[in-house]
């Protein structure tokens, strides 16, 4: 049975494209069978990402490992049974053709609360939630005090994610391992990202997340969003010498994924 990776958070900006395409690219290079989806069915960042790959790869004539893109298949009304949603049944159509010839399903979910996003939440197995390093986004999580310090109830999206919990014990699933990114932490000692660790720190206890590194904001990100590419590809593409903030990227890719601790999932970069 594939492994199911959702990343998702209802605020845009976060990363979560980003994140989504080096995990599954990272995940398909190490030789694990990968299929991508991407749930945001209007804005399309991490489809369009893979799609700039396959392009790329195609037109330089390269064979790189990478993930499987998966559509959700058109259906009729006709055939739904009465009541039934037809973002719930093209979801797990989409699911049930993929997990037999997949190691890893990695699912991208909009920066808004759709059926699509609850549902998918529900199936994770593994749950990334990139979350920038201000208390703007901290606010997706739960809501504070005026000085930040203290926690004064979880938001509508901790409670979603509860729900999710709440379903896959319903049905005897293993449990929701949570995971949020600190994503675009500066290098700096500043007295906002201290304050930021130690909400997070407070707000794991209580709600039930781990927390891990993310990446640092770095222009490599934004170059290579057009190519499709990402940190792992450099050298394949005739990149000879990596500059230190490549260096450093590839870095925080290698503690993400060991602060993910997926099965089965042995570094070998």
């Amino acid at each position: 049975m594939a492994h199911i990776i959702v990343v998702g958070n209802e605020k845009g900006g976060a990363g979560k494209s980003t994140v989504s395409m080096h995990l599954a690219t990272a995940l398909a290079r190490m030789g694990h069978r990968t299929c991508a989806l991407d749930l945001d069915l209007r804005q399309r960042s991490f489809g369009r990402y893979a799609e700039n790959r396959a392009r790329f790869l195609e037109q330089e004539r390269l064979d790189l490992p990478s993930a499987r893109l998966l559509t959700l298949p058109d259906l009729a009304e006709a055939d739904l049974k009465p009541g039934e949603n037809i973002y719930d049944r093209r979801l797990a159509a989409a699911m049930a053709a993929a997990e037999p010839e997949s190691d890893f399903i990695v699912i991208d979910c909009p920066g808004s609360h759709t059926r699509l996003s609850q549902v998918a939440h529900s199936l994770a197995d593994t749950l990334i939630t990139p979350l920038n390093d201000s208390f703007i986004d901290f606010d997706l999580l739960a809501h504070t005090d005026t000085d930040g310090l203290k926690v004064l109830g979880p938001s509508v999206y901790s409670e979603m994610v509860w729900n999710a919990r709440q379903l896959r014990a319903q049905a005897g699933l293993r449990p929701i391992d949570w995971v949020v990114l600190r994503n675009r932490v500066g290098a700096q000692a500043m007295v906002n990202k201290e304050k930021m660790g130690r909400a997070l720190g407070a707000l794991a206890k209580r709600i039930g997340f781990r927390v891990a590194p993310g990446f640092n904001e770095r222009v490599i990100f934004r170059e290579l969003f057009p190519r499709g590419l990402t940190l792992l590809d450099l050298r394949d593409i005739g990149v000879k010498g990596l500059n230190i903030s490549n260096i450093a990227a590839r870095q925080e890719l290698r503690d993400l994924l060991k602060a993910l601790n997926l099965p089965g999932v042995t570094l070998n970069f």
